[in-house]
């Protein structure tokens, strides 16, 4: 018998078509119907433990989630070449109207070990992810030269000065830069700790990481 999808996809599917449908059936149906209103964007890393729907607990239809190696941002560049994320980030502030726009890193990423190792195997300098990754070239080399860090404290900090780096990035598409001065749209950053599920905020004011639950 021909196989057209992995067998724990379709496992996944059965249960969904058992469990999760008749719950939803409605919401997409008005979705489908009515089109999508998400009032968040979150761009995150394409990690497979990473999942932002999995970790802010939404439904289909409530977040707008573009995903890619290490959740970067790249700067504004309209030299006519390929540019997903900024595709995706045109379509949310455009299309959709929304209203906040998330940079969401996390512990263990391995675009960033492969920000501070370049050369480690199975990565090199000329494929397509080490490509991608020397947009942090200046805040990587930086940080990969402290040796006052130990390797993961040099992997925690550069997880979180890349969402700050692409949080600056982001001021630099016009549309956003406009939306935030005019009050109609606000960015955030977090980072979330995969082995506990504990997630930091980034104040915006001095891009300190806190956790925004840690009261509770």
């Amino acid at each position: 018998m021909t196989k057209y999808l992995p067998d724990h996809l379709l496992d996944g599917y059965r249960a969904f078509l058992a469990n999760r449908l008749p719950q939803e059936r409605q919401r997409l149906r008005d979705l489908a119907e009515l089109g999508q209103h998400p009032k968040t964007m979150v761009i995150a890393c394409c990690d497979s433990r990473a999942a932002p729907e999995t970790l802010f607990d939404t439904a289909p239809g409530e977040i707008f989630v573009v995903r890619n190696v290490a959740n970067l941002v790249p700067p504004y560049e309209p030299d006519g070449e390929y540019h997903s994320t900024s595709a995706a980030l045109e379509f949310a502030l455009h299309a959709l109207k929304v209203e906040h726009v998330v940079v969401l890193g996390h512990g263990g990423c391995g675009g960033i070990h492969a920000a501070l190792s370049p050369s480690a195997e199975p990565l090199s300098p000329g494929d397509f992810i080490g490509k991608w990754m020397s947009l942090l070239d200046p805040v990587s080399k930086a940080v990969g030269a402290n040796d006052h860090m130990t390797a993961r404290e040099r992997q925690a900090a550069l997880e979180r000065i890349a969402i700050r780096y692409s949080i600056a990035n982001l001021r630099t598409f016009p549309t956003v830069e406009a939306l935030v001065k005019e009050g109609k749209l606000s960015l955030h950053g977090a980072w979330v700790d995969i082995a506990s599920g504990e997630l930091w905020a980034m104040d915006p004011d001095t891009g300190d990481f806190q956790r925004p639950l840690a009261g509770e």
